[in-house]
């Protein structure tokens, strides 16, 4: 479950904020077509790799101010976040853009829809450091037992090969402990390799301190495969499942999608971090600049967002009063007729029997972007109950 950011008016003249935050929205957007239009001006397809200055300065150029959510965050909670690929990848086209939010799911899906490029926004610095820590272990580790190993600070046990399943993967990790000097080394690796081989100029509240990669990264190896939503404070309703659960999970057909189900897929998300086109970014999804920004990179890049994960992002935009600008955001985008939202519900309309036998608390649907788009624009979605009529 993902937040967005709060305004606060407080005491101040309704009608001085509301010009405030006019003025603002639109010195954004101006510095949003100032920064596409010098480094991108010329149409050209989207790069196979982006240099480190590239794209670091896309990180911090097209990245809004921190925000923050009322929990952490470190994995996702929602064990039915496969349910929707079979039906997907039959239909999303290969290539183009893959935007999301969040943490580790994003992986599982940009493995099985195979973007050219991938954007995941979120409202909290944090998700972004967390972001860039898994850079670093995807560029490190070879294979998904060395990422594991590196992941949780366990040495890599005896045994473990290119063919084995999450399970045996799992099961072997659980019998080895965490390491204080793995940990230590492979804390320095992750900060060396941002910040000595590709230059990434990170602050230094990014480097230690209670949001930071060393932070984030003591959070894994402490909790291990087990980490689990509630880690963070999001302990309310119980039954999240934990790291491993979610890549040990099926797609309810027998297929595993996990970007640690076989080397294929980890292979896939690997080579995307080492070209650098899995780009982090803090960004509010109804403020004025990320998303839109996005868009402009696009479409100079003759580029289309096929899907966007969103998770349950609406619902607090809703709540707020701040879906219209998320609506009018996502307008800007260049899509195709099968550009697809992925969004999880717990009220969805239809027959939602296989997610309840299961136990499931959070169940995915998807929705057409262009259909949502002509929708809101006719004025026909003004309450989140709206896009159920939408959703598949």
């Amino acid at each position: 479950m993902i937040g967005t950011k709060v305004e606060n008016i407080g005491n101040t003249s309704q009608l001085l904020v509301l010009k405030y935050h006019a003025l603002a929205a639109a010195l954004a957007a101006a510095a949003v077509l100032l920064w596409v239009s010098v480094p991108f001006h010329a149409a050209e397809p989207l790069p196979a790799q982006i240099s480190d200055e590239a794209f670091w300065k896309m990180v911090t150029d097209l990245s809004e101010p921190d925000g923050s959510f009322k929990w952490e965050n470190f994995v996702s909670n929602e064990l039915s976040y496969q349910y929707v690929l079979p039906r997907l990848v039959r239909t999303v086209q290969p290539g183009g853009a893959y935007l999301g939010v969040g943490p580790e799911q994003n992986f599982t899906y940009i493995a099985a829809l195979k973007p050219k490029i991938a954007f995941i926004i979120d409202i909290r610095r944090q998700n972004m450091i967390e972001l860039l820590m898994y850079k670093s272990l995807f560029e490190l580790a070879d294979t998904r037992a060395d990422f594991l190993s590196m992941l949780f600070a366990r040495k890599r046990p005896e045994g473990l090969a290119d063919r084995s399943t999450p399970e045996e993967l799992f099961t072997a990790f659980a019998r080895v402990s965490s390491d204080g000097d793995l940990q230590k080394q492979n804390t320095q690796a992750i900060k060396d390799l941002l910040t000595k081989k590709h230059g990434f100029a990170l602050r230094s509240a990014d480097l230690s301190g209670n949001s930071s990669i060393e932070y984030v990264y003591s959070v894994f190896v402490q909790n291990g495969p087990s980490l689990d939503y509630s880690i963070g404070g999001a302990g309310s309703g119980g039954g999240n499942p934990s790291f491993e659960a979610l890549m040990k999970i099926d797609d309810g057909f027998g297929t595993k999608w996990s970007f640690l189900a076989n080397e294929e897929n980890y292979r896939f998300v690997r080579d995307m971090e080492r070209k650098n086109i899995i780009v982090p970014l803090v960004g509010d999804f109804a403020g004025p600049k990320t998303i839109r920004g996005i868009g402009q990179y696009l479409k100079n890049h003759q580029a289309v967002v096929n899907t966007f994960y969103v998770s349950n992002v609406e619902t607090y935009l809703f709540r707020e009063s701040m879906a219209g600008d998320f609506y009018n955001n996502v307008a800007t985008l260049p899509l195709e007729s099968s550009s697809t939202f992925i969004r999880t519900d717990i009220r969805p309309e239809g027959d939602i029997s296989i997610y309840l036998n299961k136990g499931f608390k959070f169940i995915p649907t998807f929705s057409s972007i262009p259909g949502l788009v002509e929708e809101f624009k006719a004025g026909r979605v003004n309450k989140e109950e709206d896009l159920r009529k939408l959703s598949q």
